[in-house]
């Protein structure tokens, strides 16, 4: 855990107190655990305090129920007082999984029943925690976050009715676009990305990657992860490519503009690893077109790093295109709901937020900057800097 130093001289702002919703249940049991783990090991000469009262527990975690009446209606209930305390809300709104009954059929929650529940929750609290702070790695409707023509704004209202409601930080994960946070400019929004844990997963799996500009090339799979590429591409010192999608845009299929094709801009990559990086994998279609072309182009490996892996349409077309030598391995993170199965894939790899949240949790809950955590450049440097040791030692 990153800066424990500077935990053990700053205060708590209030007595933590975590509510893992139904939907982030695993991750929020990792994420007390890890918490237990922490506050352990930090040096509380001041624990019989009243200000420290509640500190170092056993379990941080509230008990919370969200049960359904049997024509759909719902409500929240807290199974203890939340009244002091700083609560931070952990929600998966992209967790298809749970189902409830509703005049006797099963109907599975969709991202509007999970953003119902978690304001039942907040609305339960009334108002009594000294703070509240919901943690959305998937930030609700994050695509729908700007206007095109007669559309609605839903992220920028949901920010805005959530604050209004008494939520004082919005923690979420590779947003898809974090100017969405100009909806609610006096409330706080933190947006983190998971590097570091992409590129450890990859260098513990693949023990033959050669991390220099000769072997490998970072590659954005469109216009809109650009950024991302090339952050990534800039602390492992290597190159960056792009995709240009060619959309039909005088048709629209499932909600949106088919791809017509996909142009690459960028070094040539004969020969040389590429790790593709995006915030979701949807369906997959586009994503495995990429790999297909990359391909084409003669790349070695191709490794697929995605922030959230939602697959939509189905784990198949992956098995497919494994089968078929298209990609070497996926990398998602745990932060929303994997489908069954995919775990035990070949080509999967999970890259565990659990701790990285648990820290985001920690430093917030002391009121400390969220530098501590945000910028994991110089924690790349370092493994990169083991990783080359170790593969020269090998030698």
């Amino acid at each position: 855990m990153p800066n424990l130093h500077e935990l053990e001289n700053a205060m708590p702002v209030a007595p933590l107190k975590i509510i893992a919703m139904e939907s982030a249940a695993m991750l929020g049991n990792r994420v007390n655990e890890y918490l237990v783990d922490f506050r352990k090991q930090i040096n509380l000469s001041l624990k019989n305090d009243p200000a420290f009262q509640g500190y170092a527990v056993d379990n941080y975690l509230m008990n919370v129920q969200c049960p359904r009446f049997g024509s759909g209606e719902g409500k929240g209930m807290l199974g203890e007082s939340a009244r002091g305390k700083d609560v931070f809300i952990l929600i998966d709104v992209c967790n298809h999984n749970i189902t409830y009954q509703i005049n006797g059929y099963t109907n599975h929650k969709s991202p509007d029943d999970h953003y119902q529940d978690l304001k039942r929750i907040i609305a339960t609290i009334a108002g009594k925690a000294h703070r509240i702070n919901v943690i959305m790695p998937f930030l609700y409707e994050g695509r729908q976050h700007k206007r095109n023509g007669r559309e609605s704004l839903d992220c920028a209202f949901a920010l805005k009715e959530l604050s209004e409601m008494g939520v004082s930080n919005f923690i979420t994960f590779d947003a898809h676009d974090p100017r969405v946070q100009n909806a609610t400019p006096l409330y706080g929004f933190d947006n983190f990305i998971p590097p570091y844990q992409f590129i450890r997963t990859l260098l513990d799996h693949e023990k033959d990657l050669k991390v220099d500009k000769e072997h490998l090339i970072v590659i954005s799979p469109d216009e809109g992860a650009l950024d991302r590429a090339v952050y990534f591409s800039s602390v492992l010192g290597v190159d960056t490519g792009m995709f240009y999608k060619r959309r039909d845009y005088s048709t629209v299929v499932n909600g949106k503009n088919p791809i017509v094709a996909h142009e690459f801009l960028g070094e040539n990559i004969d020969g040389k690893d590429v790790i593709i990086i995006d915030d979701m994998i949807s369906s997959g279609e586009s994503m495995i077109d990429t790999a297909r072309h990359l391909k084409k182009l003669n790349a070695n490996h191709v490794y697929i790093c995605c922030t959230f892996g939602l697959f939509t349409q189905g784990l198949d077309a992956f098995d497919k295109a494994y089968e078929e030598g298209v990609f070497d391995c996926i990398v998602t993170t745990n932060l929303t709901y994997l489908p069954a199965g995919l775990s035990e894939k070949a080509y999967y790899l999970e890259a565990d937020m659990s701790k990285f949240m648990a820290s985001i949790i920690d430093f917030m809950n002391h009121d400390l900057s969220m530098g501590n955590v945000l910028t994991p450049t110089e924690k790349i440097q370092k493994i990169l800097q083991k990783y080359n040791a170790e593969s020269v030692s090998e030698l």
